[in-house]
């Protein structure tokens, strides 16, 4: 347990709160690589995943003896390629063997096929990064980065639904969510700009719940209180942005990348809306972005439902927002 020593407060919160529930039994999928392995193992030292290891056996028992990880700790059903090892992965949820699903090696279009097909509910299946950054004052929910490709203003407003929802059970009792665009103004040649505000205007008459919606804003004004004060935006939102609606998923995943290597974010990655949750994380990301989103897999499979319906939890110790 070596990633402890290194999390920020909000993190270890958010771990903490998670260890208190039982562990979830998982299927990772295309579990054949060092920092799946090495996640999946960590999160199973703190408790939160049983997991089963989906993938060629040869080379899952290869790399749990490069990490000093007994090959007989975790069941393994050898399945290749990865396509089926995703089909498995989702009978086994069918099955009630598991509740959560561990994106490995796979890509995630072909994770997602089988996803999609089986493990629908009402609700828009939809991907948020959770971003920590040293500096800035709380957690930041970007959305989608991962699933969404071009979402029109109704898949927009299920995008920020979800986003506001797992902002909640994370502890934020009514998130602030910027819609991004390239300006803070309102411009018919400027597409995203419209659904902006159509968005924020959504919020205010009930469509979109329990949140502070308003956008059009640009990046530097959802995270600055200085360029918003210069700008003259009058918003409770404007500085103070929980979550970053991002206008299609290429801008949305510029960002969160652009945060985790040019400014020192962690990132955790979760797929909701589905049956149950997917930890989805870049293939490249290391062990501590792949053991919180385990540990807020654990919260969502305590606080929804496999039909999708929220249930709020109590906040969690230590929030800042």
């Amino acid at each position: 347990m070596n990633e402890i020593a290194r999390l920020s407060p909000r993190l270890a919160a958010i771990l903490d709160q998670a260890r208190s529930h039982p562990p979830l039994p998982v299927a990772v999928v295309d579990a054949q690589e060092a920092h799946v392995l090495a996640g999946v193992v960590e999160a199973s030292d703190y408790g939160l995943i049983e997991p089963v290891l989906l993938g060629p056996r040869a080379q899952i028992e290869t790399v749990c003896r490069q990490l000093s990880c007994p090959i007989d700790r975790f069941s393994i059903l050898d399945i290749a390629p990865a396509s089926e090892a995703a089909e498995a992965g989702v009978r086994r949820v069918l099955e009630g063997k598991a509740a959560a699903l561990v994106k490995g090696w796979i890509h995630t279009d072909e994770l997602m096929h089988p996803v999609l097909r089986e493990l629908r509910t009402a609700r828009r299946v939809s991907h948020v990064f959770i971003a920590d950054l040293p500096s800035y004052h709380k957690l930041l929910f970007i959305t989608d980065a991962a699933i969404n490709i071009a979402p029109d203003l109704a898949t927009k407003a299920a995008i920020l639904q979800n986003a506001i929802d797992l902002a909640r059970i994370l502890g934020v009792d009514r998130p602030k969510a910027a819609a991004l665009s390239a300006i803070e103004l309102v411009k018919p040649s400027i597409p995203s700009t419209l659904d902006a505000a159509c968005l924020s205007k959504m919020a205010q008459r009930g469509q979109i719940t329990d949140a502070e919606v308003d956008g059009p804003l640009a990046f530097d004004n959802a995270i600055s209180r200085d360029a918003a004060k210069i700008k003259e935006i009058n918003s409770t939102v404007a500085g103070d942005a929980d979550i970053l609606l991002a206008p299609d998923l290429d801008a949305g995943n510029i960002l969160a990348k652009d945060l985790e290597y040019l400014a020192g974010a962690t990132l955790a990655g979760i797929v909701i809306g589905a049956k149950v949750p997917l930890m989805l994380t870049s293939r490249s990301d290391p062990p501590t972005a792949r053991l919180i989103s385990a540990a807020i897999a654990v919260l969502l499979h305590q606080h929804w439902d496999g039909d999708g319906v929220s249930v709020i939890a109590t906040p969690i110790a230590g929030d800042e927002s």
